[in-house]
């Protein structure tokens, strides 16, 4: 069948691959889902700003995703993610990508057509009070419309995913003003798979959840009941779902997550960003020798630029810079210690928050060393795939999906 749209599946997890090397492992970790009786997709993802950091291109991704699936005999469905896209941008996906995440957040709130808030408002009476909200997002979503059309135009014929992303914003978006956005979405003749609200709390990179966890299940369940409203009343895709765009590792709503879920039979998208990038960190101070010192050395550069990294993450991390250890300090480490520092496990003493966020957005330093570093994720390749397996595994697919 071709069309302008492929059917995302009920569950689908977002894996970043910053360097191109660990695709197999993150798809051993679906694997191992499957061998359990439950599937979860594997969406490769990939931002142009990461791109233009590593120096890489988006057609870069598809070959690694193709050649995993071919080695491992991956027979389900999986996709490429041209993550954070807008028009200024999309282009360079357009042969890649069969999953597009139109990010519409630098619009949000900028003044929309005074006639078009008002039309929308005529042709959804069942919304009231709807005007303020439709006045908010209207010139975003009117954004999205215009990428969507751009990409359908472009493909051909070809079959994509299509997510809207408001999540990178200060606000969060209520469960009420979902319902506007998605009414608008339908209106604009967008087929949305899943959308990206900001939730309530904080989702920094690669830590945990820092909000009010009760507070976050009521307005994920709501947001789910919203979903599903939407579907029936504007004729938006069936398999339309929430896209949790998680900075990776939020144990602590994993769990609501998964009851809410459960409870309503909804899909979901979770998007782990930058985690296996730390993977390959550990997995090369884990390897101690040559791989410790190189991660150290990571961890040296990172400190000393660490305005400049986390400048474009600013609204994403919580880094204080008093609780960073000192490089001469990481330099006397041994491999143990630096692993404990990096590797997320909730309750350890020795995990650094902190020391993890900077690295998190640190792999800028990696991309610098170019073959070098390269070199030493193939030299270590078996101890870092064993890493990042494990974590999407054991942190992420059992936490999220299988336990009771």
């Amino acid at each position: 069948m071709r069309n302008t749209e492929l059917v995302l599946s009920k569950f689908s997890l977002g894996v970043g691959d910053r360097f191109a090397h660990q695709a197999p492992a993150q798809l051993k970790a679906c694997r191992q889902a499957a061998d359990q009786g439950f599937e979860v997709i594997p969406v490769w993802n990939k931002s142009n700003r990461e791109h233009l950091i590593v120096g890489s291109k988006p057609d870069s991704v598809r070959a690694a995703a193709d050649e995993a699936v071919r080695l491992a005999g991956w027979t389900k469905p999986y996709h490429v993610d041209a993550d954070h896209i807008n028009l200024k941008t999309v282009d360079g996906f357009l042969n890649s990508s069969d999953f597009y995440t139109i990010d519409v957040a630098d619009w949000i709130g900028k003044p929309a057509e005074p006639a078009a808030v008002a039309a929308f408002t005529a042709r959804h009476p069942e919304l009231s009070g709807a005007a303020s909200t439709a006045a908010k997002y209207m010139l975003a979503i009117q954004e999205a419309g215009q990428v969507y059309r751009h990409i359908k135009s472009r493909k051909a014929g070809v079959p994509f995913i299509t997510e809207v992303s408001m999540d990178e914003t200060d606000s969060p978006q209520t469960p009420p003003e979902l319902l506007v956005i998605l009414a608008a979405i339908a209106d604009e003749g967008i087929p949305i798979q899943t959308i990206a609200p900001k939730f309530t709390g904080r989702f920094n990179k690669g830590v945990d959840y820092v909000g009010d966890a009760i507070q976050f299940e009521k307005e994920f369940s709501d947001d789910v009941a919203v979903v599903a409203h939407a579907v029936r009343e504007y004729g938006l895709p069936a398999s339309l779902k929430l896209s949790v765009h998680s900075g990776s590792d939020k144990f602590s709503i994993y769990g609501a997550i998964r009851r809410v879920l459960r409870k309503t039979g909804a899909g979901v998208h979770l998007k782990t960003a930058g985690t296996t990038w730390l993977e390959e960190l550990i997995g090369l101070a884990e390897a101690g020798g040559d791989g410790l010192a190189l991660a150290k050395e990571v961890y040296a550069e990172a400190f000393a630029m660490s305005d400049a990294l986390c400048a474009p993450y600013a609204s994403v991390i919580d880094i204080d810079a008093a609780k960073l250890p000192a490089p001469a300090a990481v330099n006397q480490w041994t491999s143990q210690q630096y692993v404990a520092a990096l590797r997320h496990v909730p309750g350890c003493p020795e995990f650094n928050l902190h020391f993890r966020q900077l690295l998190h957005v640190g792999y800028k330093v990696a991309a610098h060393m170019e073959g070098r570093y390269l070199d030493m994720l193939k030299q270590h390749r078996e101890i870092i795939a064993k890493n990042v397996t494990e974590n999407l595994f054991d942190r992420h697919i059992r936490p999220l999906f299988l336990e009771a």
